[in-house]
């Protein structure tokens, strides 16, 4: 699951709509949205997810978590490398080969220290 299908999943929950419901107001099928929410599927369009965030009725903060987490909801990423530091490559070469070893308090610590370091660093 995505950061994004996982929290559509949730709005859905708490607001007691049904995937085929939602599918059917955005106009997509209940199998696309599926498949969105469990990360089968590249993230969603720009459109799509302004489609959700008036679907949901949602204003402000939670509108722009929505386009962040959609962002950062990519299943099927691609890194490259070249030009870089070569501890980049095999940072991202590790990372890609044990990242399903990976505990989720493990993925929280490493979202801090990435977070953390480039709080830390200006802007190139």
């Amino acid at each position: 699951m995505t950061p994004f299908g996982q929290k559509i999943r949730d709005l859905r929950e708490e607001r007691g709509i049904t995937l085929k419901t939602m599918a059917h107001a955005l106009g997509v099928s209940p199998a696309y949205l599926s498949a969105l929410e469990h990360g089968r599927r590249g993230k969603p369009t720009w459109y799509l997810v302004q489609r959700i965030i008036v679907f949901f009725n949602v204003i402000w903060d939670e509108a722009e978590e929505l386009e962040r987490l959609a962002e950062l909801s990519d299943p099927n990423v691609t890194l490259a490398t070249a030009g870089m530091n070569p501890k980049a490559t095999e940072f991202a070469n590790r990372l890609a080969k044990e990242i399903g070893r990976l505990d989720s308090e493990d993925l929280v610590q490493f979202l801090e220290l990435l977070r953390k370091r480039l709080k830390a660093r200006p802007s190139s």
